[in-house]
């Protein structure tokens, strides 16, 4: 399924967040959204899963905007992983992984051979069948981040939006996390913070800084030294990765005087 932003204005607390975003995600394309801490890129997420309406413009799936579809069939589409995030619920790892089929079914309950089929392939994929019947809230957050990674896979959707995926992982998860999404042939979506791992494993790249996108297209060609000088304020060299030929950046700050003269650069554009 293609994904459109047409123009999307995002605000809180009657603060734009997101300014004018225009951006298309082609079917199966997996585009990593990177920016520094604040720059939009979770904010602009929400919009897609329903959690924030835009206050102007369209996101749209398959051509419908996302916000005329109900819940259920929105959730039909679009699977989420968000943070790590603690459940009042007293829930077992199996119990969660199986809300992702709620959209197909919804209610508790009732469920088939073929969900349960689906949530053991799931949690075997992620590394995660040995904690089936652990409860949720006493997983450590790299064990609960591989369990919503479950989740949203049993949940069969076209669409998955991934927010910030990798906190609490250790190199080793991040590296299989993004492995196994990227070979799932879904579109999707992430927010990332590591430049590396996004340039290693996603196809496109979309940059926001102070709330606008600045940049798109394949990681060679938008992630530059002087893009990276401009919105990041750190000096960087593109290298090769020695095992793959993916772009892989090396990274040294800036002297304090050339940091400012980017961040004057970046305000006026």
């Amino acid at each position: 399924m293609r994904v459109d932003f047409d123009h999307v204005h995002l605000g809180l607390g009657g603060t734009e967040i997101v300014h004018d975003a225009t951006l298309t995600v082609p079917p199966g394309r997996f585009l990593g959204l990177v920016g520094p801490n604040g720059s939009g890129k979770s904010t602009l997420l929400r919009s897609l899963y329903r959690v924030l309406r835009p206050t102007a413009g369209t996101v749209r799936v398959d051509g419908q905007d996302v916000w005329q579809l109900n819940p259920r069939r929105a959730a039909r589409h679009i699977a989420v992983m968000t943070q790590e995030t603690d459940s009042d619920f007293d829930l077992t790892v199996l119990d969660v992984a199986l809300l992702g089929r709620l959209p197909h079914h919804g209610g508790f309950g009732g469920h088939g051979r073929r969900d349960l089929d689906l949530v053991e392939r799931a949690l075997t994929r992620v590394d995660a069948a040995h904690l089936a019947h652990r409860a949720f809230t006493g997983l450590s957050g790299g064990e609960k981040q591989r369990v919503l990674l479950a989740r949203a896979l049993v949940q069969e959707s076209q669409v998955l939006v991934l927010d910030e995926p990798t906190n609490h992982l250790d190199i080793a998860f991040q590296l299989e996390l993004m492995r196994i999404v990227g070979g799932l042939g879904l579109t999707t979506l992430a927010a990332l913070h590591d430049l590396n791992l996004a340039a290693a494993h996603c196809d496109e790249i979309a940059v926001l800084h102070r709330g606008r996108i600045v940049a798109q297209g394949e990681p060679t060609h938008v992630l530059t030294p002087e893009l990276l000088r401009d919105v990041f304020g750190v000096r960087a060299h593109l290298l090769a990765h020695p095992g793959t030929g993916k772009p892989l950046i090396a990274f040294s700050p800036n002297p304090p005087a050339e940091t400012r003269r980017s961040s004057d650069r970046a305000a006026k554009e």
